[in-house]
């Protein structure tokens, strides 16, 4: 018979390894390399803006072209994501942005506020590189911007993928 501190000692082995083997195979997450995109980053300064009531408006960017380098990601199950920004300057709260969204290709249609990431693609990465283009609206609710007269809303959402096991 095992002395009580070795009885101890074995059962916490058996446990931590139990726990181990249990675990679930974690996702790996990366930002995508999207610096071949003609233009990521996002600016507007009101010109194209429309009322839509006392409370929103309604800001059109058109279409965003976006090429994101897939090589490393090859043959890989993954999920890809879309990432706002949590800060965007000038706007004091999230719920005072709306980002709006139409894909034109494999990724999903969808929407999110600053500090979202919301999945668009789902599936194998078949080539090296992945291009999609996003017609891109902002709704804003103007009582939560802090901007100085004649200063443009500026950010730069990316895209994240989570390869899976």
């Amino acid at each position: 018979m095992k002395p009580p501190r070795l009885r101890r000692a074995t059962a916490a082995a058996a446990l931590l390894c139990g726990a181990v083997l249990a675990a679930p195979a974690w996702a790996m997450v990366a930002r995508l390399d999207d610096s071949a995109s003609p233009r990521a980053h996002l600016r507007s300064d009101f010109s194209n803006a429309q009322a839509m009531d006392g409370h929103v408006v309604v800001l059109p960017l058109g279409r965003i072209e976006y090429r994101l380098a897939m090589t490393p990601h090859m043959g890989r199950r993954a999920r890809i994501f879309y990432v706002i920004p949590a800060s965007v300057a000038g706007l004091r709260s999230p719920a005072g942005m709306l980002v709006q969204w139409r894909g034109s290709g494999a990724f999903a249609s969808g929407s999110g506020r600053p500090g979202d990431r919301v999945q668009v693609w789902n599936g194998v990465v078949q080539a090296p590189w992945m291009n999609e283009t996003f017609e891109l609206t902002l709704r804003i609710d103007p009582r939560e911007l802090r901007m100085p007269a004649g200063s443009a809303l500026s950010f730069e959402s990316f895209f994240e993928i989570e390869t899976l096991p």
